[in-house]
């Protein structure tokens, strides 16, 4: 049997629907996690690197001790590399321990210390990418900009565009729809963003 087509008026409403229902689910869902509780620019960096393809149980035993042995950026940039090494010991993908020391360093002389609040100059650090850039921003300092996982990703392209047809989409067409989602307010922004990872 044919698959009925959506109705253009249905299809419209379809992103304000999705944005309704998943920020319903995670007032329901959302998991209680120790970096959604500041909103301080490094702390918020810090639990972004390491969740790069590690799980969020493991990241939730690393992040508190890799915080109390180096607090700010400061005390991370003006660390030796051995330290920072046998901090990030047994979480694997060393690479991002090594960015994550280059970054602060590079934070301390060029930005005074202080994390940019901006996409477009976060993306300009060391190791940092469009998904983190956009993470900070939004995590951090609530602007209202998207955060493109692999998970969010998947879920946008299964949503919006079936798995077969949003398997033949860009990356560009899944960065625009999540620009064109994420709420103006930069507190539902921060939210948003939030819940579509945590359903990813």
């Amino acid at each position: 049997m044919p698959r009925k087509s959506i109705a253009p008026r249905t299809l419209a409403s379809l992103p304000g629907r999705f944005r309704r229902n998943l920020l319903a689910w995670y007032d329901r869902s959302a998991r209680d996690l120790p970096w959604r509780r500041t909103r301080d620019p490094y702390q918020v960096l810090v639990s972004e690197v390491m969740l790069q393809q590690t799980q969020v149980t493991r990241v939730q035993e690393y992040y508190p001790r890799f915080l109390e042995r180096f607090p700010d950026v400061a005390s991370l940039a003006s660390a030796p590399a051995r330290a920072v090494r046998e901090a990030w010991d047994g979480l694997g993908y060393y690479a991002r321990g090594r960015n994550l020391h280059a970054l602060a360093k590079h934070v301390t002389r060029w930005h005074d210390g202080t994390l940019p609040d901006k996409p477009e100059d976060l993306i300009e650090l060391p190791g940092i990418g469009r998904y983190t850039a956009g993470a900070v921003a939004s995590f951090a300092y609530e602007r209202p900009v998207p955060a493109v996982d692999t998970n969010v990703n998947r879920v946008l392209r299964r949503v919006f565009w079936g798995r077969a047809a949003g398997n033949g989409k860009r990356e560009s067409d899944v960065w625009q729809l999540a620009a064109t989602l994420v709420p103006r307010d930069g507190k539902r922004a921060w939210k948003f963003n939030q819940a579509i990872m945590e359903l990813g």
